[in-house]
């Protein structure tokens, strides 16, 4: 039968008319650029993350970028962020100059660990970047224990509907950095991101910056760029926020039905699964487990028609265009031991009991039981 990672299609259709008509409903204002649709959309992301202000822009990446502009991160400066994570979080870092200060993560919940950041700490430390990786919070409390008065800024790009104690991510540093590429589990129908706040005056700065730091119509108080969220991206998202909680149910369910049936195979001792740490609010927008044969797993899986991924094979340090920060192998081994076994399974809210169970079936087979 064959099961895919991702299905968006078996999503979008129960919404395909009311999208259609919010898409020609923009089309017939022809306001394609901020206005009142984005406007509407900051308002209600806002209220649902429970936080004073929402920026949309252009993207997750620009959402951290924006966030770090806002901050005055520039060269000389260092920003501390864990060596497990996707590209964009370093990658934001260096294209302002400043230097990224890379730490290990925590083997359980692949979020950075809290007890490397304190002997990271310099005077040129100007922010830190904590990933809730995978749909999970980063343990926040013991992180403001250790920053101190350094400004946290939230990497939550996989992280809508997560929460830390009750508390949604996104409103529990400075800022918060926010994803809506189309495999998230709030996704648009291209790119886009969101900045959120409690700080009025952040939340100011940001808007100006997004708008090439503009003060006035052709006035620049200072450099920043184009970093608009565009009105049809944020008529689609308004439908779709109303309809995330629902989708993350399903993921939660399904990550439940997940543990039963591994444990059913008597996989238990073959894959580590996910776990779910108590007040963390995993979304599982990512069901990343971890097996020593991932390699030849995942190719197994390939040839029988069941996605998979993995999330990530090569950690920060060991990328090609980060050599001169001075790492080499074997400088973060969670990290590293991370990227040889992680392989992340379908699990899209969408996908039926009997879909799981083939996952679990072709898993079983490769080890032979």
């Amino acid at each position: 039968m064959g099961v895919p990672l991702l299905d968006l299609k078996r999503q979008y259709q129960p919404l395909r008319e009311e999208i259609r008509a919010a898409v020609d409903r923009v089309c017939d204002e022809q306001r394609f650029i901020l206005g009142p649709e984005v406007e509407a959309f900051e308002r209600e992301a806002a209220e649902a993350l429970a936080v004073e202000g929402a920026v949309g822009v252009s993207s997750g990446t620009d959402a951290l970028l924006i966030a770090l502009m806002a901050l005055g991160v520039g060269r000389g400066d260092e920003v501390i962020l864990p060596v497990f994570t996707f590209f964009a979080t370093a990658g934001a870092v260096a294209r302002l100059g400043a230097r990224p200060v890379l730490v290990d993560i925590d083997p359980v919940d692949f979020c950075l660990d809290i007890g490397d950041v304190a002997g990271q700490l310099t005077p040129c430390t100007r922010a830190i970047l904590p990933v809730h990786l995978f749909g999970q919070a980063a343990d926040m409390e013991a992180l403001a224990q250790a920053a101190g008065e350094i400004p946290i800024v939230e990497d939550a790009a996989q992280a809508w509907g997560a929460s830390y104690h009750g508390r949604p991510v996104g409103g529990l540093g400075r800022m918060g950095a926010f994803s809506f590429f189309p495999s998230k589990n709030l996704g648009g129908f291209g790119d886009g991101g969101l900045v959120t706040t409690n700080d009025g005056d952040l939340e100011a700065l940001l808007r100006q910056l997004r708008m090439h730091g503009q003060s006035g119509t052709y006035e620049h108080a200072r450099v920043g760029g184009n970093f608009r969220l565009d009105a049809l991206q944020a008529a689609v998202l308004r439908i779709k926020m109303r309809h995330v909680n629902s989708w993350i149910e399903g993921r939660r369910a399904n990550a439940a039905r997940y543990a039963e049936l591994f444990a059913q195979a008597g996989l238990d001792g073959e894959l580590v699964l996910p776990v779910a740490v108590e007040g963390r609010g995993h979304t599982f927008n990512q069901y990343v487990v971890r097996v020593r044969r991932r390699d030849e797993l995942r190719a197994y899986l390939a040839e029988r028609g069941v996605g998979a991924a993995v999330y990530y094979p090569l950690p920060l340090h060991l990328q090609p265009c980060f050599r001169d920060l001075g790492y080499g192998e074997g400088d973060f081994p969670v990290a590293e031991q991370a990227s040889r076994e992680v392989l992340a399974l379908p699990v899209f809210p969408e996908m039926t009991p009997a879909e799981q169970e083939e996952v679990v079936g072709t898993i079983a087979a490769f080890f032979g039981r």
